[in-house]
């Protein structure tokens, strides 16, 4: 039995997409930027994705939407978008539970001479409203806080937070990655000027993302050249990842209604399965929580059991997990996000996340439990013998 629990590292393209994808690459494979029948079937599939994309997050104008490579170009070409209008180093406000995409570009910025303030988080991984005012100063430019954090699954406050942002004129951006497709976004309603989302969270297919950026918004490019995608990003557009997208959030946008209240159903119901497990214990915000994600820090004799191992012994039993962040998952050293959640290195270590999808079933998720249980408790015994050595 083959169960995929990783969907917040990745999603299986949907059916359509894949067939989406084959047509344009086979019929309409022309650069969009030519002028002749190949180059325009090429641009009309662009702007119908760009159309649907829109759509997803309930943007009016299609135009600010810009296609990226995926999540975590959006996030690049937010932060240093905004940063490179300035001649000197300004301030910048982040969370402490970023993506590595944003704190590795806030990094950046800081050895360029930028202030940078991470804030904050409680025990569940949420910024309190608060924090971020007492933060800002007379010179933040812009405020970066992730909507839905993939690796212990906590939603921020972002319609507060962006409130405080747009009170004081400063530019507001957030990581929506694991959020689009999943929950509903206005960006009429929500007060963000930036937002990043990518197509292969989403069952779209891996290469084609997305920046958001609010009309009347400047933001320099990264990438210089044939000036494509409002000369903010250029170079030719993967139309075929592109179309997919497109077709992908025009799936989530219909689904959602029905798909993300039955997600939530059956994260509960592992959460419940698992809650009479005494090594487990539950991270992020049971309450302000992603739909699909389970998470937990593994306590175990003499911390000695890992996320890294409990993956590699849950993939052995034909169940896919990952240990905390997909990014990070290569390499064994204390979670940053757990650590800024106020856990012990050695629980930093023994992070695991389970991320349900569309192809889920209850079955799927009663036979991990079942599983799970008896890896955790094989683990543990080992540990024990190993201890007592």
């Amino acid at each position: 039995m083959q169960i995929y629990l990783d969907h917040s590292a990745t999603t299986p393209p949907h059916p359509d997409v894949i067939a989406k994808v084959q047509t344009v690459l086979s019929q309409q494979w022309g650069n969009p930027s030519s002028l002749h029948a190949w180059g325009e079937r090429s641009a009309t599939e662009l702007e119908m994705a760009r159309l649907e994309t829109a759509q997803l997050i309930n943007a009016p104008n299609p135009e600010t939407i810009i296609f990226t490579s995926g999540g975590s170009e959006a996030d690049n070409l937010a932060l240093l978008g905004v940063a490179e209008q300035y001649h000197s180093p300004q301030h910048l406000i982040i969370s402490s539970v970023e993506h590595s995409a944003i704190e590795k570009t806030a990094q950046r910025l800081e050895a360029k001479g930028w202030e940078v303030t991470r804030l904050p988080v409680n025990e569940t991984g949420r910024v309190h409203p608060w924090e971020l005012e007492q933060a800002i100063q007379s010179h933040t430019v812009l405020i970066s806080v992730i909507y839905g954090q993939s690796e212990v699954g906590t939603l921020q406050p972002i319609a507060e937070l962006g409130k405080i942002a747009q009170a004081k004129g400063i530019l507001f951006h957030t990581d929506a990655v694991q959020v689009a497709g999943r929950l509903p976004i206005d960006v009429q309603q929500l007060p963000v000027d930036l937002l990043s989302l990518s197509g292969h969270k989403m069952y779209g297919v891996q290469g084609a993302g997305a920046l958001y950026v609010r009309d009347g918004i400047e933001i320099h490019p990264l990438i210089k050249g044939g000036g494509q995608e409002q000369g903010v990003r250029s170079g030719t557009q993967a139309v075929s990842a592109i179309a997919g997208l497109g077709v992908a959030a025009k799936l989530a946008r219909t689904e959602m209604p029905t798909e993300t209240p039955r997600l939530q159903g059956l994260r509960d119901k592992l959460f419940e399965l698992l809650a009479d497990s005494p090594y487990l214990i539950a991270t992020g915000d049971r309450v302000h929580r992603l739909p699909h994600h389970v998470s937990f820090a593994v306590t175990s004799p003499g911390e000695t059991v890992t996320g890294k191992t409990l993956v590699r012994q849950l993939n052995l039993a034909g169940i896919a997990v990952s240990a905390g962040s997909a990014c990070n998952s290569g390499k064994l050293h204390p979670s940053p996000i757990l650590l800024a959640m106020g856990y012990s290195p050695e629980l930093a270590l023994a992070g695991l996340r389970f991320t349900l999808g569309r192809n889920t079933a209850a079955a799927d998720i009663e036979w991990t439990a079942m599983v799970f249980k008896q890896v955790l408790q094989r683990s543990i015994a080992e540990s024990n013998l190993v201890l007592a050595k």
